[in-house]
């Protein structure tokens, strides 16, 4: 059966780890349903046009710097959709501009919303567990953590393999860092769900440079880098030290007032990690960070 393809254009519009969510009338296609910003392209439109226009029709806010967040093809019963998805930052400024009903939802509530099915793709990115274990084995993560792959590796020119047959669902739940990711063959690559920068990796990036449709974690120790890592379109923030390690003890630890003053100004998940332990997953989210990482006691 002849089935019509329709291209979309989607906005994630994202304010201190909140996403905004709007609501489909029943009339509508997917009705009574929760639903992003966003609307056909019409022809000779090109995405991008097409989601800055629908945001400013639907929201009330225009925006200008977006970033390519993914394009998803989805097959229903009666058409065929092509999401094209963009994400942007919305200021302090323009938030009172904001038309109803849209609203702001926390990042850990997306789950629990009533999304049309080719939406869940985007929540599982969107959605962030509140734990990174860090390992240089490959190893099963619990439920709702993720874990940083970091393999040792004594000679540099020796390539990196994921070895330990896990099921795929396991591997999304796996942050490898860029050097490694690209070592990896391209079946591996399509298995790992986040993809890790140094904070000397993320500087030599600009906009346009990561992979749509890849999830990005970034390390920064500072404003500048966490700024970087909003301008290039990474998902999400590791700040350290927060405290000392002794992974690196030559390194100051900045403290949780620091590490408070620099989650403050971030739009993306913030995860804090030096001397980090389980128990102090309250403790950082008092500072307003997301969440915590660390190796020996998480």
């Amino acid at each position: 059966m002849f089935k019509p393809v329709v291209d979309v254009a989607i906005g994630i519009l994202l304010h201190k780890n909140k996403v905004l969510v709007g609501w489909r009338q029943a009339s509508q296609h997917q009705g009574n349903k929760h639903e992003f910003p966003g609307g056909k392209v019409e022809t000779h439109e090109q995405p991008v046009d097409a989601c800055r226009r629908e945001v400013f029709e639907e929201v009330g806010v225009g925006l200008s710097d977006w970033h390519c967040f993914d394009v998803i093809r989805h097959e229903y019963d009666d058409v065929v959709v092509v999401l094209h998805l963009f994400s942007a930052y919305v200021p302090d400024t323009l938030l009172d501009l904001i038309q109803q009903p849209w609203s702001w939802y926390h990042r850990e509530e997306l789950q629990q919303l009533n999304f049309p099915a080719a939406n869940h793709s985007i929540l599982a990115r969107l959605s962030w567990p509140n734990i990174i274990k860090i390992s240089s084995t490959e190893i099963v993560p619990k439920k709702e953590e993720l874990i940083y792959w970091r393999p040792e590796q004594t000679n540099s020119s020796e390539g990196v393999s994921l070895q330990f047959e896990l099921d795929s669902h396991h591997y999304a739940s796996y942050i490898v860092n860029l050097e490694h990711y690209l070592q990896l063959d391209p079946e591996q690559q399509n298995k790992i769900g986040s993809i890790h920068l140094k904070q000397s990796q993320l500087m030599q990036l600009s906009k346009g440079d990561l992979i749509c449709g890849r999830r990005y974690i970034a390390a920064c120790h500072d404003l500048v880098s966490i700024q970087q890592a909003h301008k290039i379109g990474c998902d999400a923030i590791l700040i350290s030290p927060v405290q000392a390690t002794q992974t690196h003890p030559d390194q100051a630890p900045i403290g949780w007032e620091r590490f408070e003053h620099l989650a403050q100004r971030s739009h993306l998940p913030v995860f804090a990690l030096g001397g980090m332990h389980r128990s102090m997953l309250d403790l950082a989210k008092k500072h307003g960070a997301y969440g915590i990482a660390g190796i020996r006691n998480i």
